[in-house]
């Protein structure tokens, strides 16, 4: 009976957006045994994208008002489901992907054995074409690499997606705490999780993150350029979270540096321009680099425009200024969706099309 109910979570979860794909092992249902109870599994599938009220989920789930009320709020606590508050008390609920989301969310509950089952599933979940439609995540400059004479549009600046919002909350990297307890990761700083809005409200009341000011979310972005981070925000015009990323720890980028032109499949406007007369083959560009696009070859830098992901690392800290952020040719922004939830419903519509036929591989 267990089975059944966590093997239709399991196929609810990779309808969502990010995917829940099998494992070859079964880590994927140990995963799901480890954070849902059977009573939680059960409900869960009957969430969907939509922010809905407690008594929409509980007519659809068969279940009274007062109980599906009480485990969705446990649920949301525990990271399961994410849950919206309104400003008259009330709360309405949606799905959460398993990434980005319930693995995000589990920051505060990593065990041992939940690091190990999650390990062993990122290394045996079964390998699948996604549809061709936008990703969850994209990659930003660093402020400081962007020419003051460029024109950059509102979402393309990490400063400014910071301005448009008035809450804001920093959590610990899972990633990063991960790492550690298995004996790895870096020295990186843990708390560079950036949220905001319905995001940080959420992260603040369940204590996954602490709030904070403006001016304290400016200076985190900062010290990501010190430690050579990489900005990853969701990939909408107002964004809900900045991810301060690690190539040693990140699956996100790790995944990135697979492939052999990293340049091709981030979502970025920018790429890194190098002028040889300018060089001083110092080599500092070398060691910030986080997709091995700068290499020293015959004595002399190379950069490698295919490997180029335009986090601008390179740039904040070249003594000669021979490395400048420039365009991409080409690059069309004008269909960004405008917020997370937008930016969800286009994947999973498109997952959908697929399924059924409707859309191309």
């Amino acid at each position: 009976m267990d089975d059944a109910v966590y093997r239709k979570l399991a196929e609810h979860l990779d309808h969502l957006p990010g995917g829940f794909a099998p494992s070859t092992t079964g880590a994927d249902l140990r995963v799901l045994r480890r954070l849902f109870t059977p009573e939680e599994a059960a409900l869960a599938v009957h969430l969907t994208l939509d922010r809905e009220e407690p008594g929409v989920i509980a007519e659809r789930a068969g279940l009274p008002l007062a109980d599906a009320a009480r485990r969705l709020a446990e649920m949301a606590d525990k990271g399961l489901i994410f849950p919206a508050y309104a400003a008259e008390g009330s709360t309405r609920y949606q799905a959460a992907p398993f990434v980005v989301g319930i693995y995000e969310f589990q920051v505060n509950n990593l065990s041992n054995e939940l690091v190990a089952d999650l390990n062993e599933y990122w290394e045996t979940q079964q390998r699948r074409k996604r549809p061709r439609t936008i990703t969850q995540m994209r990659t930003i400059p660093i402020g400081k690499s962007i020419p003051l004479e460029m024109s950059v549009l509102p979402y393309e600046r990490a400063e400014d997606l910071v301005r448009q919002h008035h809450r804001f909350a920093v959590a610990p990297c899972i990633c990063r705490r991960s790492a550690k307890m298995t004996g790895e990761g870096c020295d990186a700083p843990e708390e560079a999780c950036l949220v905001f809005g319905d995001w940080a409200d959420y992260y603040v009341r369940t204590g996954r993150g602490r709030a904070l000011g403006e001016a304290e979310v400016l200076d985190i972005l900062r010290q990501a350029d010190a430690h050579g981070l990489v900005l990853q925000p969701n990939n909408a015009r107002a964004v809900s979270f900045i991810c301060c990323c690690c190539s040693c720890c990140c699956g996100v980028l790790q995944a990135i540096q697979r492939f052999p032109r990293p340049s091709r499949v981030v979502v970025n406007a920018f790429i890194a321009a190098f002028d040889a007369a300018l060089c001083t083959d110092c080599g500092v560009c070398m060691t910030r680099c986080r997709m091995e696009a700068i290499t020293h070859e015959n004595g002399h830098i190379r950069l490698n425009e295919n490997r180029c992901i335009g986090c601008g690392l390179c740039i904040t800290t070249c003594p000669s200024g021979a490395l400048s952020l420039v365009r991409k040719p080409g690059v069309e922004v004008e269909g960004m969706p405008e917020t997370i939830d937008d930016t969800w419903r286009v994947i999973s519509d498109a997952m959908e099309a697929e399924k059924s036929g409707r859309g191309g591989a």
